[in-house]
């Protein structure tokens, strides 16, 4: 009992970690009063990952589950607003934020209507959140194929790779624990491509101080 609360505070305090790293962005379209070259379309996925897994947790009354989602869907909503408001091209982010919303109301129909209340209900949403956290977990990799290409890994960023290995080690042991598989097994795919990145890290960011010192003290 006393480990499945380590694994619980341990979870808490990682995932929310990981969600602030988008702070970054926020002060930086502060700063420059422009959301150009910051991506909008994770802001949307992250939100709509902790909404469905929020109901979830909602449903199998996990309170692991429903902080650190309610914590992820309200910085997401936080940076959504403040990317709508620096975006030039309102558009595009209105046509995408309105997909979501469509998205999101037809699952809550799904679930609450169509599927009757029960084991069914948890297994079918609990898959589904499954399915959609690996797909972004492994979205990722056509980037990584990018960087052994250009041997470069200045796209990458190490502190949010350390973050999303402790938070998918954390969520993996904690799935485990409860004998949770949708929990467990969507997150073990962050562990290994986190793996990876640190591996490319060793590898390409060895390649860079080989030619400049300069590039030691970046990294």
């Amino acid at each position: 009992m006393e480990f499945l609360q380590l694994l619980s505070c341990a979870c808490i305090i990682f995932t929310v970690g990981m969600f602030t790293t988008g702070l970054t962005d926020l002060k930086k379209m502060k700063a420059t009063q422009s959301a150009d070259n910051i991506q909008f379309l994770p802001f949307l996925t992250t939100c709509l990952n902790n909404l469905g897994w929020l109901y979830y947790g909602l449903l199998k009354g996990d309170g692991t589950v429903i902080s650190v989602n309610i914590i992820g869907a309200f910085l997401q909503t936080l940076y959504i607003i403040t990317y709508c408001h620096y975006t030039k091209d309102k558009r595009r982010v209105f046509s995408q934020t309105l997909a979501m919303v469509s998205v999101l109301c037809v699952g809550w129909v799904y679930f609450t209507v169509v599927i009757p209340p029960g084991e069914a209900q948890l297994s079918q949403l609990g898959l589904t959140c499954s399915v959609f956290t690996i797909s972004m977990y492994l979205s990722p990799l056509t980037d990584l194929l990018d960087i052994v290409r250009t041997k470069s890994v200045e796209r990458l960023s190490f502190s949010l790779t350390v973050a999303t290995f402790f938070t998918s080690t954390s969520w993996t042991l904690y799935g485990l624990q409860l004998r949770d598989y949708y929990i467990m097994v969507p997150n073990t795919p962050g562990i290994f491509t986190s793996i990876i990145r640190f591996f490319l890290f060793w590898w390409f960011g060895a390649v860079i101080t080989n030619k400049s010192s300069y590039k030691l003290i970046q990294l």
